[in-house]
C-alpha cells in the first residue's frame, strides 16, 4: 500500500491520475451535450430529459460524489504539477512558452482549468444547486440567459473548456502510453474535433435560449 500511496504523489503517479479523470470528463461532456441538444427539440423534449434524469434519484447523486471526486483530484494534481515545473524552470533567463511547436492550449492548461474551476461552481450555483419546487432547469435558464452578460461570459466559458479539451484529449492518450507515431495523428484529429464540438454546441445554447427560443 505504501508504495501505491508514494506512486500517487510522485509526478507520474499525478499525471495518470489527470489522464483517467481528464478521460471521464471528456465522455461526461460528449452525455451532457447530447441531453443538452433536446433544447432544440422544444421544451417538453427538454423537460422530459431532466425528470428522467431525476427519476435516476440515488444514482444521480452517486455520479455527482463521483464527478466532483474527480474534479478534485484532477483540478488538485493539475495545480501540484504546474507549481513544481514552475519551481523547476530555469530563472536565469527567459523561458519562451511557445518554443517546441507548443499550442494556445498547451500553453494555458494551468489557467484554463482553473477559469472551468470557476465556471462550473457559478454553472452550478445557477443550475443545479436551486429550489426545483419553485422553478424548473429550464426557467432558471430563461432567467439567467436573459441577461447579456451571462450569455457572454457562459460563450466565452465554454470557448475556455474547448481550448483546454484541444489540448488535453490527446495529452491523457499520451499520458496512458498511447504516444505512437501511428496513432496519435488520429487521437489528435479527435480532440480538435471534440473540442469544436464543445465549443458550438454548448456555446451556442445560451444564445438560443436568450434569444431565439
Amino acid at each position: 500500500m505504501n508504495w501505491f500511496i508514494a506512486f500517487l504523489g510522485s509526478s507520474i503517479g499525478k499525471k495518470l491520475m489527470m489522464a483517467l479523470t481528464g478521460l471521464f470528463f471528456c465522455f461526461f461532456l460528449c452525455i451532457h451535450l447530447i441531453g443538452n441538444l433536446t433544447l432544440y427539440g422544444g421544451k417538453d423534449l427538454f423537460l422530459s430529459y431532466v425528470e428522467h434524469l431525476h427519476a435516476l434519484g440515488p444514482l444521480i447523486h452517486i455520479a455527482e460524489f463521483g464527478l466532483l471526486t474527480f474534479a478534485a483530484i484532477h483540478v488538485s494534481s493539475g495545480l501540484i504539477l504546474a507549481w513544481q515545473n514552475l519551481q523547476a524552470r530555469p530563472t536565469g533567463y527567459k523561458v519562451n512558452k511557445w518554443a517546441g511547436g507548443r499550442t494556445i492550449g498547451s500553453a494555458t492548461m494551468p489557467y484554463t482549468g482553473v477559469i472551468i474551476l470557476i465556471f462550473v461552481i457559478i454553472h452550478l450555483l445557477n443550475f443545479h444547486f436551486i429550489d426545483h419546487s419553485r422553478q424548473t432547469v429550464l426557467q432558471a435558464m430563461n432567467h439567467t440567459f436573459s441577461a447579456l452578460a451571462y450569455v457572454v461570459f457562459y460563450t466565452s466559458a465554454v470557448i475556455v473548456v474547448a481550448i483546454h479539451v484541444s489540448h488535453g484529449f490527446w495529452s491523457l492518450f499520451q499520458t496512458l502510453g498511447a504516444n505512437h507515431a501511428k496513432y496519435m495523428p488520429a487521437i489528435k484529429g479527435v480532440g480538435i474535433i471534440l473540442s469544436v464540438l464543445f465549443a458550438a454546441g454548448f456555446g451556442f445554447i445560451p444564445v438560443y435560449v436568450g434569444f431565439i427560443m
